[in-house]
């Protein structure tokens, strides 16, 4: 049953050829479309939360994510390069493990890719919504441009109808529709604003670090039995900073030489965020201090809890980094830069769209696969006439995000948006080594070195970050994967191109 299905590669592609999708991507903006993907709310909205898990440790939890999302790349890269083809992790496991764990592999990334675009929709809104409620860097008195206050957060957030964030949304689903060679150019440049940003916060902060700031280095220790907190709770939510990257695999028919580009794409925008990340960190906590916030019995507060918001509200606290909805702007105020912070929260909002647009973009093309495949109604993977995009899957996945954002909080977004990454690469990884074994004379254009030490170490790396989530997170996770394997049962289950042929 386990391999029950499966599609062979050959026909992955030659269903590909079928109805394909232009190809028009280079390295470079496969790349910038990796860097455009990663960089966003993680950094420059979980700073503090990773602080208030770990404290100045959350360095730690920086490299920690870092090193299973390398290893995760690896295994990425080659079996990208063997078949590049729409659909990420899904189309992977349907060549590898069959239709049924292909189903579970798609439905999980809904988690990855279209929970984690509604999370920086609601991040985008909140610092545009402090934009405007500040004047606008004293352009204006404040609240003259302000919303009224129901239309600046959800219902499920004690408002009404955040709009703001219904309409990034939205603007972002007509970007993608309109073509992937715009919105890679688009991307393009919002890129640099983001590098631009984390190049001054890095100038600005490294100088003023000091050694007291960082001591105690790790108050919370490594973390307890039911995971949120502590080093590893810190990695596991900090993870998010880091998700996206395998976006670029969903983009390898878009793709000009894939057996070539998408490793690049892939280790590369790793490899470029990475190394801006331990910056940040090292320069956050030890420009400003990063110790977290505990109650009474020294147990560690809950980021976006009540009694999290309480003791923020206190005066001492008040210059807390973890405390913080913008950190990165945050410290650099606190050191004495108010205009540069100021302009560290603008270079946010102008950019955190592009992290919205690669995870929807990832989104569309998992899902225009799966139609493909007739385990969705087949109407979904239509390509327009004009802009050759999936135009049809774009626009439900942008409502439905769009929606989302309008009504719910961000609350444990980012750690359920983690839940159905990990599932992703840990699959992928078992995959190269199950094609090394049933197909070992298959071209592999990328060959992921040692894989027989790597894989097996991504898949425990995964694993490790499962257990570590919040446990809200891995309920939602449960929950999602029987529904998914309901709505297998009820459609695709009999509906599925490989059922029909079957059946013939």
């Amino acid at each position: 049953m386990l391999f029950w299905r499966v599609k062979p590669l050959d026909k992955i592609l030659e269903t590909a050829e079928k109805k394909s999708l232009k190809r028009q991507l280079g390295p470079i903006q496969l790349t910038l479309l990796g860097i455009g993907a990663v960089i966003g709310t993680g950094i420059f909205v979980l700073t503090a939360e990773a602080a208030q898990k770990s404290g100045p440790a959350m360095m730690l939890a920086f490299v920690i994510a870092a090193v299973v999302c390398g290893l995760a790349a690896l295994a990425y890269s080659e079996i990208a390069s063997m078949i590049p083809v729409s659909g990420s992790a899904y189309t992977y496991s349907y060549g590898v493990f069959g239709e049924v764990l292909a189903w579970v592999v798609g439905w999980a990334l809904v988690l990855e890719y279209a929970i984690g675009a509604t999370a920086v929709c609601v991040g985008w809104s909140g610092y545009v919504n402090g934009l405007l409620n500040s004047g606008v860097f004293g352009l204006v008195e404040p609240g003259t441009l302000s919303l009224p206050a129901w239309l600046q957060t959800g219902y499920f957030s004690g408002g009404g109808f955040n709009l703001l964030a219904f309409l990034i949304g939205i603007g972002v689903t007509w970007l993608l529709v309109i073509g992937t060679s715009k919105s890679a150019r688009v991307n393009a440049v919002l890129v640099a604003i983001k590098i631009v940003a984390l190049v001054a916060f890095i100038a600005l902060a490294l100088p003023a670090v000091q050694s007291t700031n960082l001591t105690p280095f790790m108050p919370v220790g490594w973390g307890n039995p039911t995971g949120g907190v502590g080093v590893l709770g810190a990695a596991a939510s900090i993870f998010f900073a880091y998700v996206g990257f395998d976006a670029v695999s969903t983009a390898a028919e878009e793709t000009k030489n894939p057996n070539r580009n998408i490793p690049i794409g892939l280790i590369g925008a790793l490899a470029v965020c990475t190394i801006f990340y331990l910056l940040v960190g090292y320069g956050a906590a030890g420009s400003v201090g990063a110790q977290p916030l505990m109650d009474a019995a020294g147990t560690v507060l809950d980021p976006g809890t009540p009694a999290m918001a309480a003791a923020c509200a206190l005066p001492e606290n008040a210059q807390a980094l973890v405390c913080s909805n913008e950190p990165l702007a945050h410290v650099i105020r606190v050191l004495g830069f108010p205009k540069i912070g100021n302009l560290i929260a603008l270079a946010a909002v102008v950019a955190l769209p592009s992290v919205i647009l690669m995870m929807m973009f990832g989104q569309t093309r998992v899902f225009f696969t799966m139609s493909r495949d007739g385990l969705l109604p087949e109407a979904l993977s239509k390509v327009h006439s004009r802009f050759h995009t999936p135009h049809v899957i774009t626009y439900l996945t942008g409502i439905v995000v769009s929606i989302c954002a309008a009504l719910f909080p961000v609350g444990k977004l980012a750690d359920t948006s983690n839940s159905g990454t990990l599932l992703a690469f840990a699959m992928v990884s078992i995959g190269v080594l199950v094609l090394r074994k049933t197909q070992p004379d298959r071209p592999r254009p990328f060959r992921t070195p040692l894989a027989w030490i790597v894989c097996p170490l991504a898949v425990a790396g995964c694993l490790l970050l499962f257990v570590n989530l919040s446990m809200t997170a891995k309920l939602v996770f449960a929950a999602w994967a029987v529904l998914g394997l309901i709505l297998y049962r009820v459609y695709g289950y009999k509906r599925s191109h490989l059922a029909r042929e079957a059946a013939q």
